[in-house]
């Protein structure tokens, strides 16, 4: 029940606190009575990605402590872009793109709250709603009014991008942390919402917001901030890096979602376990002991494989994603269903699309990049060579013939074949 633990304290321990305002206010605030926090998710893909779980699962961490989660779709932000953790501006999407991106995004981020749970459930709200309803003048006179723009220059987030003399900041990107503080000050006089969340880089945005609300609405609110992921070797864990693992399946499949997942690094995987999960301290600690005692079993990250792409995929995407490894591993590729290798298709090996019957493994190997050289150069030689030193093998079966031809009669559920080179490297061949 609300006041009987310290969720602040909690969300520390798991290392999803940065930066929190008046914690020992915000601390009594929230023991008091059940409280209505809100996070805000911008459209700019169709799809959310694995650094939007953080939130997401904060969100859900906020209402099994019994309060209520509002989930903001930035349907009128989404159009400008937040310039935060930025150096050059985005590139703006069409109305009709973002709107669809909303829709898509509402249904998947729905998935991790509970909409069905009496007085705290999950609210969506869209900020167009309210934003698309401004005329200039109202925002001029109504909002802008209340923000110094000596006090915007100074947030770290313009600060550093006007100090960038070849990018700079246009005035679109500018007023983004005016529209976001309205959205506080929308959500705190319609839905009584008193606490914002969201990434580190959202301070000054935030802090604006809980300005604009005592002026607007003569109320406290509170700000906290999560620390933005990075992996080990200080890579930033999100799509805008080019690495992006998406939460829908037909962007990112439940196998690759899972070995993504299995595959971290030694010093990621206990941290990632504490902010994606749900597992309780006990079983943390005993996870860590026996990881520490020895990594190479790999128990955590199976754990954190398994957990996460529950959480996403269902039970279903824990099985085939495991199914999937178990049959790579084994070289038994034809024990897989039709659906299961669309997944390794899609984007869980190299694949060449065939589009006749048949195709020469010759042809195949360069193609693939398989006959690479020490040298780095992929020839025809390098092709031979290898299928007469006996290192390329076919749905697990060796080739010694540099004739071969692979064939649509040979794939496995008629569209399928696997080609090795060595033990680990492997290339997916499917028929059209």
């Amino acid at each position: 029940m609300v006041g009987e633990t310290n969720l602040i304290e909690q969300l520390r321990d798991l290392g999803l606190i940065a930066q929190v305002s008046s914690e020992e206010v915000l601390t009594t605030h929230l023991s008091e009575k059940s409280r209505t926090v809100y996070c805000g998710f911008d459209p700019t893909a169709d799809s959310l990605h694995i650094g939007n779980l953080v939130p997401l699962l904060a969100l859900r961490r906020f209402q099994m402590a019994g309060h209520r989660p509002i989930l903001l779709v930035g349907g009128a932000t989404g159009m400008i872009g937040d310039p935060g953790g930025r150096h050059s501006e985005r590139d703006l999407k069409s109305a009709d793109q973002v709107r669809a991106f909303v829709i898509k995004i509402r249904e998947q981020a729905s998935r991790f709250l509970d909409f069905d749970c009496g007085e705290n459930s999950a609210i969506v709200v869209d900020n167009a709603s309210w934003t698309e309803k401004l005329t200039v003048i109202d925002y001029l006179r109504d909002i802008g009014k209340h923000f110094s723009v000596n006090a915007m220059v100074q947030k770290e987030t313009i600060k550093r991008r006007l100090e960038d003399d070849e990018s700079g900041i246009s005035y679109t990107e500018f007023s983004y942390m005016i529209l976001q503080s309205y959205d506080y000050a929308v959500l705190n006089r319609d839905f009584d919402c008193t606490i914002q969340m969201g990434g580190s880089d959202q301070w000054g945005n935030i802090t604006s917001g809980i300005d604009l609300v005592r002026r607007l609405n003569g109320q406290q609110a509170h700000a906290i901030t999560y620390p933005l992921i990075t992996n080990a070797d200080g890579t930033k864990f999100g799509k805008s890096m080019g690495n992006a693992i998406w939460i829908d399946a037909a962007k990112t499949s439940p196998y690759s979602f899972y070995q993504f997942w299995r595959n971290c690094a030694d010093a990621d995987v206990l941290y990632y376990l504490r902010i994606f999960t749900f597992l309780d301290g006990a079983t943390l600690a005993a996870i860590a002991e026996s990881h520490e005692a020895d990594p190479g079993q790999r128990q955590a990250h199976i754990m954190l494989a398994r957990e996460v792409t529950r959480l996403v995929h269902g039970e279903e995407g824990v099985t085939a994603a495991e199914r999937i490894a178990e049959a790579m591993f084994q070289n038994k590729l034809d024990s897989l269903s039709a659906d299961d290798m669309a997944q390794l298709a899609q984007d869980g090996l190299p694949s060449t699309l065939v589009e006749g019957d048949e195709v020469s493994l010759l042809e195949l190997l360069v193609e693939s990049g398989l006959a690479v050289t020490p040298k780095g150069e992929v020839t025809q030689g390098q092709a031979r060579k290898l299928i007469q030193s006996n290192a390329v093998a076919v749905n697990g079966v060796k080739v010694a013939d540099i004739e071969t031809m692979l064939t649509k009669g040979q794939a496995i559920h008629g569209q399928y074949l696997l080609v090795q080179k060595g033990k680990k490297n492997h290339h997916l061949v499917v028929f059209s």
